[in-house]
């Protein structure tokens, strides 16, 4: 790789003198140490190239507030420092005609989570006070008059105020009373680190089970929270709410009468929370104190027979005629009315990725309706319209995610169109607030109209591009073009894949080809944009990258989706090997002898079966927090729903031919095979696919004379968070593939 592409000096911060603490988000500094503001940046690309560095420069665009009468938006920006080794959270403000962009952040601690408040005159946000401790504050809307409304000894984590503004809705972590079982509960051992653990889901994601978030509701008087003691929302239960690891706000919601909060719990812990996906919706009363499950009856009781080792798909709890709403039910949204209650629903449990539909309830009734019926794909974020009887939803076709609506009798209809991905839909006065990416742009905010659905895929008349956070990258470095290209499966069915070509494409010469394999199991390969796993960087580096749509990914009905489950390595491997053969036979500008496999996750799991079997397709392999034996993932991983329903159950059951046929396919057993060389990348914080997986696959690669390389992250989980160690990732994944490849 070219380590002269990007040139990041010290005009990546701007130095300042005053004495500031940190946000408790990105680490802890001493309060008499000068830090620096890490901002916007501009620095110089060379040779026009995208690089490492330049990813890590660019702006990261997050949540968005939308002012009262839709004149304004308050977002945030986080940018990070590579010599720093840590980033910087800032609040912007954008008239939505997109004029006057303000950045509104003085200090070097983040400030998070902009809301308008008082009839838009306010900004609400989270900062960390002098102790470091994240409190809630306001601010006039140029950034002035700051004011620190909560007190608190606890983080304040997020937050939403009640639309009269009298009461605030607040998540704080509650300490759990064993704290995972540390020093095993003896006072006087304060110094031992050993943990005693007797039960399942100790870990999750990359932490132990120490504690749980839950929602608080405070009084305020406009001026600060109440010191008294708030209301805890579920009592004495010690349940997730939100869930953990990626849930926030939006799992809980205020009525719009200030009254009640609807809000998203799976109540379960243990081997119980292990094997379920089952989260309900709950509906909290603030002035009677009482709790109402909106997606099952009060005399519901779950079927005690489960077999907790095997898959949840044939058992009793999704055997039931009735409609209990018995898998993931998330995120509601009152109707601005008040008559109704929508929220994500999931309909089987045990499976993650089971179809994500619409679900509207009607409160005098409780009648449960579900208007997206006619999509066969999820619903990945929603809101309504001002009607009461429209909503608009982000949903995955054939590769790009696009904005829908439908009203409430289920007739959906399609309003946008193109090469991309919207990632969020908020109502913005008679428009809607839209982010959106590719595979040649990081997010930005879009505006769309959404009473001018797009004639064709080429109209974007209805679409108004509102911030310009990259620009400065869109000018100054040349992009690959993005193809889709469709070819026929072994069984003739017809496979999506995304060709992205180098930025100074010759079609007269040869490349090196990467097959990109896709993680999730069941994430879409659309256009999605990645600050690591980026195309345009492969590109960059003079790949060709082929991206396929397999077997198992959303977008592409249900049928093809569902494929996958209990079967890893049949249609779905064949699906991979005929987009490479595809691309390898018929593209004369791609080089069959130069042929590279990479992927992470289930991707990594792709790339170490595949290593077995890939009949001399490929020069290397990188594999990244992927599984390689599993048995061993079966025991090891913490949500064992996702093993039960992926793999069918436990490996003991010898009786069981689809379970067998799992375990007889493991990527493990074929290392006799391998004869290809392979980097192996892990996350040790990967409690989802534990880094003993990746030890075990280089050292089986080098114990066979198979050249190898061992990637480990002491200090990061199943992603790569930190600048300096990601900067390591592309350098390591570069230097491999121009090992072999070049």
């Amino acid at each position: 790789m070219n380590k002269n592409i990007l040139s990041v000096a010290t005009a990546i911060t701007m130095l300042c003198t005053s004495p500031i603490v940190s946000s408790c988000s990105n680490g802890s500094t001493t309060a008499e140490e000068p830090q620096t503001f890490i901002g916007r940046q501009t620095p110089e690309i060379q040779n026009r190239r995208l690089s490492p560095e330049a990813l890590w420069a660019m702006g990261r665009i997050g949540g968005a507030s939308v002012s009262p009468d839709g004149t304004q938006i308050a977002y945030n920006v986080s940018y990070y420092s590579v010599e720093e080794n840590k980033s910087h959270t800032v609040i912007y403000t954008l008239n939505t005609d997109g004029s006057n962009e303000t950045l509104l952040t003085t200090a070097n601690s983040s400030e998070l989570s902009p809301k308008y408040i008082k009839n838009g005159d306010k900004i609400a946000y989270l900062a960390a006070d002098e102790d470091g401790v994240m409190q809630l504050w306001q601010m006039n809307t140029d950034g002035s008059s700051r004011q620190q409304l909560s007190h608190g000894s606890r983080d304040i984590e997020d937050y939403a105020f009640s639309p009269d503004e009298q009461k605030v809705l607040v998540i704080h972590s509650v300490e759990l009373p064993n704290k995972g079982g540390l020093a095993g509960g003896y006072a006087d051992l304060p110094k031992a680190t050993g943990r005693v653990i007797d039960e399942a889901m100790f870990r999750h994601w990359d932490e132990w089970t120490e504690s749980v978030p839950q929602p608080f509701i405070y009084q305020f008087n406009g001026e600060e929270l109440s010191a008294d003691d708030p209301i805890r929302i579920l009592g004495d239960e010690l349940f997730e709410c939100p869930m953990k690891p990626f849930g926030g706000i939006e799992q809980l919601a205020w009525s719009p009468d200030s009254k009640q909060v609807a809000y998203t719990c799976r109540k379960k812990t243990g081997r119980e929370y292990a094997i379920s996906t089952d989260s309900d919706i709950f509906l909290y009363d603030i002035e009677t104190g009482t709790t109402k499950n909106l997606c099952k009856p009060a005399d519901y009781q779950a079927p005690q027979d489960t077999d907790y080792t095997r898959s949840l798909k044939n058992q009793a709890v999704n055997a039931a005629d009735d409609d209990f709403n018995v898998g993931y039910d998330t995120n509601p949204s009152f109707s601005p009315d008040g008559k109704y209650v929508a929220w994500q629903s999931m309909e089987r449990d045990g499976y993650e990725s089971d179809r994500n539909r619409l679900c509207i309830y009607e409160l005098a009734t409780g009648k449960k309706t579900y208007i997206t019926e006619s999509f066969d794909s999820n619903v990945d974020a929603f809101c309504w319209n001002t009607d009461n009887q429209t909503l608009y939803f982000v949903g995955t076709w054939h590769g790009t995610t696009h904005i829908y609506s439908t009203n409430l009798n289920g007739e959906v209809k399609k309003l946008t169109e193109g090469q991309y991905d919207y990632t969020s839909v908020a109502l913005c006065g008679k428009q809607l607030l839209c982010g959106r990416q590719s595979m040649k742009e990081a997010t930005e905010y879009f505006l769309v109209n959404p009473q001018q659905a797009a004639k064709d895929e080429a109209d974007e008349s209805n679409v108004t591009q509102l911030t310009h956070e990259n620009q400065y990258f869109r000018d100054n470095i040349d992009w690959g073009d993005v193809q889709p290209r469709w070819c026929k499966s072994v069984d003739g069915k017809d496979i999506l894949s995304w060709v992205i070509l180098p930025p100074d494409f010759d079609a007269s010469k040869k490349y090196p080809t990467l097959l990109f394999c896709e993680g999730g199991p069941q994430s879409p390969v659309s256009q999605f944009w990645s600050f690591r796993w980026n195309m345009q960087i492969m590109a960059a580096n003079g790949y060709i990258v082929v991206c396929p749509n397999r077997r198992g990914l959303p977008g592409f009905g249900q049928e093809w989706l569902e494929e996958i489950s209990t079967n890893y390595t049949a249609r779905c491997m064949d699906d991979y090997k005929s987009a490479i053969d595809d691309a390898a036979q018929n593209l004369p500008y791609v080089d069959k002898d130069r042929l590279g496999c990479i992927g992470a996750s289930f991707g990594g799991f792709s790339v170490y079966w595949l290593a077995g079997n890939h009949d001399k397709r490929f020069k290397c392999f990188i594999a990244h927090d992927g599984i390689y034996n599993l048995e061993q993932q079966y025991v090891e991983t913490e949500e064992a729903w996702f093993t039960n329903w992926d793999l069918g159950g436990a490996p003991w059951h010898k009786d069981d031919p689809v379970i067998q046929r799992t375990y007889q396919n493991s990527p493990h057993k074929f290392v006799d095979r391998w004869d290809a060389p392979i980097l192996c990348i892990h996350g040790e914080k990967d409690y989802r696919i534990v880094a003993s997986q990746a030890m075990a696959a280089f050292n089986a690669a080098r114990y066979r004379g198979i050249p190898a390389e061992l990637l480990i992250f002491p200090d990061e989980n199943h992603w790569v968070l930190k600048p300096q160690n990601g900067i390591l990732w592309q350098r390591t994944f570069f230097n491999w593939l121009d090992r072999w490849l070049k």
